[in-house]
């Protein structure tokens, strides 16, 4: 089911609860954005393809193909657009997995729809860029905040949109040690109750994917991370 495409663009949103989907449609729809619902896993990976959303909620269990796997096929297709899980799935190593496969954010029910609106504008004012300036150096890793693009030794790296902006702040301050919870402040967008552990998990896959640029981000036991030269 498709709604017209806004000013915002368009949501693209895998919910196999009709109810839960119609609700989530609502509240983004109120909030200037336009809207296609599937109800299955296949269905939902083709509408990613051939809509390009601007984002995607994905609900983890779905009939015909869960939305982890949808997220893997997408990210592995070099399809980079933000996806939120939104699911019952409460477990710790739950999220981890997903955002491990490259989901930019989890939201789990029961959830309040309004804090799903501000986590899909929260993702994408990432998605839309560091604010222009000169690339950044950081030991081997370059980074340009205007063509987002990261390079370690001049070799291209791939990123996804929050894990580039969560190097872009550590690199914009060298040396300086970020707290955890300013970490998710200043680059997710929300409060720390949320809980600090997707820092973590996002840290760890920047530097898996930095290969020799990996040991310019430090961990500051106790405290949090910073980027050294």
């Amino acid at each position: 089911m498709m709604v017209g495409v806004s000013q915002n663009g368009l949501v693209l949103v895998v919910e196999d609860e009709r109810s839960i989907a119609d609700l989530v449609r609502m509240y983004l729809t109120r909030d200037g954005f336009g809207v296609h619902v599937e109800h299955d896993g296949t269905a939902g990976l083709a509408a990613a393809r051939r809509l390009r959303p601007v984002a995607c909620v994905l609900d983890i269990a779905l009939p015909g193909m869960d939305g982890t796997e949808i997220c893997r096929r997408m990210r592995d297709g070099g399809d980079w657009t933000p996806v939120i899980f939104l699911t019952a799935r409460d477990d710790e190593v739950d999220r981890i997995v997903g955002l491990e496969l490259g989901a930019d954010d989890y939201v789990t029910k029961p959830f309040s729809p309004r804090e799903l609106v501000a986590r899909v504008r929260a993702v994408l004012r990432r998605t839309a860029g560091t604010p222009a300036g000169r690339p950044l150096s950081v030991g081997p890793i370059t980074l340009d905040p205007e063509r987002r693009t990261v390079t370690v030794e001049g070799a291209p790296v791939l990123l996804t949109s929050t894990e580039f902006d969560l190097l872009a702040h550590l690199m914009g301050r060298p040396g300086r040690v970020f707290t955890r919870e300013e970490l998710l402040a200043s680059v997710w967008g929300y409060a720390a109750h949320t809980g600090t552990r997707t820092v973590d998990v996002h840290v760890a896959q920047v530097r898996g994917k930095l290969g020799a640029g990996a040991a310019v981000l430090r961990t500051h036991r106790g405290v949090g991370y910073a980027a050294d030269g």
